[in-house]
């Protein structure tokens, strides 16, 4: 936040992940997308509506090197959300489902 690289802000539910009730799922495309604006030199934050806490879990589990903070606590460049929003400078919003990306539904079906 106090850098002059651009910062970029993810969101978990659904962005990152979709919590199932028994399990968490990686979004790969949208951790890519993480990973390739770290590696362009984004200062990197995850944030999540379910807290701090709950972030830096999911973080460390997915192995991504971000600074946690509080959801809406700054406004980044770059807001990646799987909602609409206005939190960043730029609001990208992810898509439900990418193409080639199992169905949310087809999660519940698999254990």
């Amino acid at each position: 936040m106090g850098s002059t690289m651009p910062t970029a802000a993810f969101d978990v539910d659904g962005t990152l992940i979709h919590a199932l009730s028994d399990r968490i799922v990686p979004r790969y495309p949208v951790i890519q997308l993480f990973r390739t604006l770290e590696a362009m030199g984004c200062e990197m934050y995850i944030w999540s509506g379910g807290g701090e806490d709950y972030a830096r879990m999911i973080a460390n589990r997915l192995g991504l090197n971000a600074t946690v903070v509080s959801k809406g606590s700054f406004t980044p460049d770059i807001a990646i959300d799987d909602f609409e929003t206005k939190l960043g400078k730029t609001d990208l919003r992810v898509p439900l489902q990418f193409q080639g990306e199992p169905d949310i539904e087809y999660f519940y079906q698999i254990k």
